[in-house]
């Protein structure tokens, strides 16, 4: 496999150069071969303040082997012609780089039409803006048939696109609910695992259900919802735990678009409708790491109008991590939620953490029993 040689620009925090770089480097055939910071990355021009943007390009004449320019944030149409026409190579935002990982991790039709809705979003408003910079650049824009403008029929094109992508998800969903309707009549407890993206939610998912899903430290491994049956094999204490199925889904990560959350709205909610949510915390990193991973999910969970008396924090990877680091975690987060800590490498917590899915599993039922007429 080819492997190209790329440039990362992004901003001079510890956690943000180490997210970008994983971002970059969950496309196999992207080596990172420089990294540039720029404290702000949102100017009109450029995105980066001119300086910078000479810096970039002398290196990549100097260089001769640099492929792309990857930009960890938002750019409009107008700032990647600007800086394309410097640097002379071809260059991408975070938005578009975060879309080409998920197309590559994408398995299911449902995922792969989420992530079309996504593409359809963030092409839209660029089709005008790339009119507009075609015909200052004296190249004609075009016209099509019965005089319209060919920008026009791109526009209509992609609305056209989106009704169509629109539709399909609308019937993906719908048979998820009738799926939900039927594990309703049977009983079943629903138990999610959510937070951000490489927090150990498909580990503990494989743990808690004997499945074999891939599980890497790439960065959105799990795009699609992924539902299986509670394993209760040698839990002779906790014959509460059947007919539990436990739902592991697609993660968070900082500074995500509200028209990706928006095109995979449908696939998150159906998590958060679960009888019982955890919320997975990495505790093996600093604490400030923590704390921006954190604020992130609940940016999200709150968008999605989470309700809180589900919800308990899970701390994970505890193996890693002293026990008043651990104290200290957990004073940062919400008083008002259930913590419980856990390794899935060690097993520590598992037990603890099977025990709470049957009491809230009973009570459930118990309250159940009352509203149902004698």
């Amino acid at each position: 496999m080819h492997q190209a040689n790329v440039i990362l620009v992004t901003y001079p925090q510890d956690f943000a150069v180490e997210e970008a770089k994983s971002l970059v480097e969950s496309i196999p055939n992207y080596k990172v071969v420089r990294v540039f910071t720029q404290r702000y990355l949102n100017r009109a021009k450029y995105g980066m303040g001119f300086g910078k943007a000479e810096e970039i390009k002398q290196f990549v004449s100097q260089a001769g082997n640099i492929e792309k320019v990857i930009v960890d944030e938002h750019l409009g149409a107008k700032q990647i012609f600007n800086l394309e026409e410097l640097i002379k190579i071809p260059l991408i935002d975070r938005e578009r780089l975060i879309l080409d990982i998920f197309y590559s991790r994408a398995t299911t039709n449902e995922a792969k039409l989420q992530i079309q809705l996504a593409e359809i979003q963030y092409k839209m408003p660029r089709v005008r803006e790339n009119a507009k910079l075609m015909s200052k650049s004296n190249e004609r824009v075009g016209k099509g048939g019965m005089g319209e403008y060919i920008v026009d029929v791109q526009f209509r094109d992609l609305k056209r696109q989106m009704s169509f992508v629109k539709e399909k998800l609308k019937d993906a969903n719908l048979k998820r609910h009738e799926y939900r309707k039927q594990r309703l009549r049977k009983g079943m407890f629903i138990v999610s695992l959510v937070g951000y993206t490489s927090s150990g939610k498909t580990t503990l998912f494989n743990l808690l259900t004997k499945e074999n899903k891939e599980t890497s430290a790439d960065l959105f491994t799990t795009l699609s919802t992924t539902t299986r049956s509670l394993d209760n094999s040698g839990n002779i204490d906790n014959k509460d735990n059947v007919d539990v199925l436990v739902v592991d889904t697609v993660g968070f990560i900082s500074r995500l678009p509200h028209y990706m959350i928006d095109a995979f709205k449908s696939t998150l909610e159906e998590s958060l409708e679960a009888d019982l949510i955890f919320f997975l915390i990495d505790c093996s990193e600093n604490l400030e790491d923590i704390g921006i991973k954190y604020s992130s999910c609940w940016k999200v969970l709150e968008e999605l109008k989470i309700d809180k008396s589900k919800l308990h924090i899970v701390l994970t990877k505890v193996e890693t991590t002293k026990s008043d680091t651990i104290q200290e975690i957990m004073k940062y987060m919400d008083d008002s939620i259930d913590k419980i800590a856990i390794s899935s490498k060690t097993g520590f917590g598992i037990h603890k953490l099977r025990t709470l899915i049957a009491s809230k599993k009973a009570k459930l039922k118990d309250e159940q029993s009352k509203l149902t007429p004698s």
